[in-house]
This record gives structure tokens, sequence and C-alpha cells, in this order.
């Protein structure tokens, strides 16, 4: 059985209406998959860092970079981390090498306690080659 329209057969119109169902069905799919991937697209941390004319630094491979927010919180390599994991990863670090370079970055506003606390515990574990990451000046 053949579906057809209600014309009588053999009226020759062309059929001028368009299916649009199948283009909204796409188009809502790539509306969700855009709303559910645009916050992973963007993982940095917005952190107002002091500003410096002082020269670059460059980054080594194993380099742990450490960033501390205006609250205290503590991130390594972009990743949330709280003050135990640091320590176990500062100690793993230590073991294999005490020359192991530590990229801080501190927020401007951050309290001088939360950056001399994450100081003295990469300074308990031997690990003494440690860097402060800053902003160029605006000019």
């Amino acid at each position: 059985m053949a579906m057809g329209n209600f014309e009588p057969p053999g009226s020759g119109q062309p059929l001028s209406e368009i299916n649009t169902t199948p283009l909204v069905d796409v188009m809502l799919v790539l509306l969700v998959i855009f709303i559910i991937t645009a916050p992973l697209m963007t993982r940095a941390i917005d952190l107002d860092l002091p500003k410096s004319d002082a020269p670059a630094v460059s980054s080594a491979k194993d380099t742990l970079n450490i960033s501390i927010t205006a609250k205290g919180e503590l991130f390594l390599d972009r990743k949330p981390i709280t003050r135990e994991a640091l320590t176990a990863t500062l100690a793993q670090a230590a073991s294999r090498s005490r020359q192991t370079p530590i990229h801080l970055r501190a927020e401007r506003d951050t309290r001088y306690e939360s950056v001399v606390e994450v100081m003295a515990m990469a300074n308990r574990l031997g690990l003494s080659q440690l860097a402060f990451v800053t902003d160029l000046p605006t000019k």
C-alpha cells in the first residue's frame, strides 16, 4: 500500500512543502552539545596577578604550577587540590628530584599567609626552586 497525499491521482502538482522536523532535531542536538561542552573549554583559572617587568622564566616539563586564589583555594596545574594532597604531591616531586621547579601564581588580593604556607610546605620538603608568576605591566 503506497502512501500519498489527498490530491486526486494524476494532478501532477509537485510537493511544495519541506519537512523541517529533521533539521530542527539536528539543530537541537547541536545546541545541547554546545551547551554541555562550552564550560569544559574554559578550564582556566581567572587570577588577577600582580604586574612586574621581570624577565620570563622557561617552564620545564616537570614544573609544578601552583595557583592560589584570593579566597585561599589551591590549584595544581589548574585543577583544585587540598592542602593535604598538595603536600603529598610535593613530597612525591621531592623524592624524584629536589630541583623540581615550582611556579607559584598568587592572585593580587591573596593573603600573604596563604603564599607563605605553600612556600614553607615546599621548603620543608627540600624544594627550593620557586618562581613567582606575574603579568606584564600594561603600558
